[in-house]
């Protein structure tokens, strides 16, 4: 039976006029009831390894906004714990994994995949809760940008760290590629069994590849991930994110098998919209900052995305995460515009 879910429908290839939204970060700082959960249980990890309190910050802004899509509530580098290196998030620092495979190799690493069990108890509380009509969406990092932190132990602009590692060793650096594509394809399968009906890939540090590495850690382990968890799951659409890909967005599209692509906001959406293949679902791509200016300058972006993409299956999004400091009247704003309230 056809679900009646616009967003999932969407992935397939059906256009919806008006699109359905959701916005990457949606369950964040910006929103109080979050900053109060979070506070109260202590920290970043701690929420996502308490399996009700991921879910109800799942929940939170499905609740305010209505949002057609709900996202998981969990972190990227949930993969390298799972595969044995230490996590933390450390106050004005952000993530850091120990040991940095700078200084260690893959098998001094011992898995516990364990790990990931308070992932799996989310998504059956929020499977359990979510209204029908939405979108439940899981994910996890590609495998180059997993890497590029598994290698540094932590996040960096350039990723010169993991760069320098695949060009002097590329041996080397594929193994951690294919340990990571492993793991996530197995981490993916197991949000699909536990309830979500579609998973994002997010490679955050796509656009600091030259486009030769491009093709060998972007491209092609996202095709074989894709090609693996297809094979487990023939009906589950996966939205691929490249961010900073620019003009290798095409061939990203055309070569990975993703059934949608999301677009981060350094990108014209009506050259995307003529690059990209025909009848392709695209998701994004409005600038954040434009989100916190709010008024006219808000309206304008909007419009030009909605106009940009009228003609093929799109999902209104961010071209990339919500900033903390956004006002909640302008999600607001931008709901009553996309849907035409």
């Amino acid at each position: 039976m056809k679900s009646d879910r616009a967003l999932l429908n969407v992935l397939r290839g059906e256009r919806r006029d008006p699109p359905p939204v959701w916005l990457m970060r949606q369950a964040g700082r910006y929103l109080p009831e979050y900053r109060a959960l979070r506070a109260e249980k202590g920290g970043f990890l701690e929420l996502v390894n308490d399996s009700a309190a991921a879910a109800e910050v799942t929940l939170q802004p499905i609740r305010r906004f209505g949002f057609d899509g709900a996202i998981l509530f969990s972190d990227i580098l949930v993969i390298p714990h799972a595969l044995g290196q230490k996590l933390e998030f450390l106050a004005g620092e952000g993530p850091k994994l120990s040991p940095r495979l700078l200084d260690a190799t893959l098998d001094e690493l011992r898995a516990a995949s364990g790990r990931l069990d308070p992932v799996y108890g989310t998504v059956r509380r929020v499977a359990a809760a979510l209204p029908a009509e939405v979108t439940f969406l899981g994910f996890a990092g590609s495998p180059w940008t997993v890497a590029t932190y598994m290698v540094a132990g932590e996040g960096s602009r350039e990723q010169a760290e993991a760069r320098r590692f695949a060009y002097r060793d590329p041996q080397a650096f594929a193994a951690i590629i294919d340990a990571i594509e492993q793991a996530t394809v197995d981490y993916l399968s197991k949000q699909i069994e536990a309830g979500v009906h579609a998973v994002q890939l997010f490679d955050s540090w796509a656009g600091s590849l030259s486009p030769a590495q491009y093709e060998l850690w972007v491209i092609a382990p996202t095709a074989r991930l894709v090609t693996a968890l297809k094979a487990r799951h023939p009906d589950t659409p996966i939205i691929g994110f490249p961010k900073g890909s620019g003009g290798k967005l095409p061939a990203y599209a055309r070569e990975t098998g993703v059934d949608a692509v999301g677009i981060d906001e350094t990108v014209d959406p009506s050259w995307a919209d003529a690059a990209l293949p025909e009848g392709l679902a695209v998701q994004g791509n409005l600038d954040p900052l434009a989100l916190i200016a709010g008024g006219e300058a808000l309206a304008r972006a909007v419009q030009r995305i909605l106009d940009a993409f009228a003609g093929r299956p799109h999902i209104f999004n961010l071209g990339h995460g919500i900033l903390p400091d956004t006002p909640i009247a302008h999600v607001e704003q931008l709901l009553a515009q996309v849907r035409g309230g």
